[in-house]
Protein backbone atom coordinates (compact mmCIF):
# COMPACT_ATOMS: atom_id res chain seq x y z
CA UNK A 1 0.00 0.00 0.00
CA UNK A 2 2.84 2.41 0.80
CA UNK A 3 3.94 2.35 -2.83
CA UNK A 4 0.62 3.90 -3.81
CA UNK A 5 0.75 6.77 -1.36
CA UNK A 6 1.43 10.20 -2.80
CA UNK A 7 3.37 12.89 -1.02
CA UNK A 8 1.61 15.99 0.27
CA UNK A 9 3.20 17.96 -2.56
CA UNK A 10 1.88 15.55 -5.20
CA UNK A 11 -1.61 15.63 -3.69
CA UNK A 12 -1.57 19.43 -3.55
CA UNK A 13 -0.25 19.96 -7.08
CA UNK A 14 -2.34 17.27 -8.75
CA UNK A 15 -5.44 17.49 -6.56
CA UNK A 16 -8.85 18.59 -7.61
CA UNK A 17 -11.19 21.14 -6.14
CA UNK A 18 -10.58 24.28 -4.19
CA UNK A 19 -9.00 22.75 -1.08
CA UNK A 20 -5.20 23.02 -1.30
CA UNK A 21 -3.41 22.51 2.02
CA UNK A 22 -0.72 24.85 3.23
CA UNK A 23 2.83 23.51 2.90
CA UNK A 24 3.59 24.89 6.38
CA UNK A 25 5.27 22.30 8.61
CA UNK A 26 5.38 24.46 11.73
CA UNK A 27 9.12 25.08 11.48
CA UNK A 28 9.28 28.74 10.57
CA UNK A 29 12.82 29.86 9.92
CA UNK A 30 13.42 32.55 7.33
CA UNK A 31 16.57 32.54 5.23
CA UNK A 32 17.28 36.26 5.07
CA UNK A 33 19.55 36.02 2.02
CA UNK A 34 17.09 34.09 -0.14
CA UNK A 35 13.94 35.39 1.59
CA UNK A 36 12.17 32.05 2.00
CA UNK A 37 11.24 29.78 4.89
CA UNK A 38 13.52 26.77 5.29
CA UNK A 39 10.63 24.81 6.79
CA UNK A 40 8.11 25.04 3.94
CA UNK A 41 10.32 26.64 1.25
CA UNK A 42 7.83 29.40 0.45
CA UNK A 43 8.93 32.99 -0.06
CA UNK A 44 7.87 35.65 2.40
CA UNK A 45 5.45 36.97 -0.22
CA UNK A 46 3.91 33.53 -0.76
CA UNK A 47 3.47 33.01 2.97
CA UNK A 48 1.76 36.35 3.50
CA UNK A 49 -0.45 35.97 0.41
CA UNK A 50 -1.40 32.31 1.01
CA UNK A 51 -4.91 32.91 2.39
CA UNK A 52 -5.78 35.20 -0.52
CA UNK A 53 -4.48 32.84 -3.25
CA UNK A 54 -6.92 30.77 -5.25
CA UNK A 55 -6.44 27.02 -5.67
CA UNK A 56 -4.53 27.33 -8.96
CA UNK A 57 -2.07 29.81 -7.47
CA UNK A 58 -1.59 27.61 -4.39
CA UNK A 59 -0.87 24.62 -6.63
CA UNK A 60 1.65 26.73 -8.56
CA UNK A 61 3.45 27.53 -5.30
CA UNK A 62 3.49 23.86 -4.30
CA UNK A 63 4.93 22.93 -7.71
CA UNK A 64 7.97 25.16 -7.11
CA UNK A 65 8.85 23.89 -3.63
CA UNK A 66 10.75 20.67 -4.46
CA UNK A 67 13.19 22.48 -6.77
CA UNK A 68 13.66 25.30 -4.26
CA UNK A 69 14.54 22.80 -1.57
CA UNK A 70 16.90 20.89 -3.86
CA UNK A 71 18.64 24.12 -4.94
CA UNK A 72 19.12 25.18 -1.33
CA UNK A 73 20.55 21.77 -0.44
CA UNK A 74 22.93 21.88 -3.42
CA UNK A 75 24.05 25.37 -2.41
CA UNK A 76 24.75 24.05 1.10
CA UNK A 77 26.78 21.15 -0.33
CA UNK A 78 24.26 18.51 0.74
CA UNK A 79 22.88 15.87 -1.60
CA UNK A 80 19.20 16.52 -2.41
CA UNK A 81 16.66 14.36 -0.59
CA UNK A 82 14.66 11.83 -2.54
Amino acid sequence: MAGHRRSAAERAVNGRGDEVPSPCVGVCQLDAARRFCTGCWRTVGEITAWLALDAAARRAVWAQLPERRAAAERAAGRPPRA
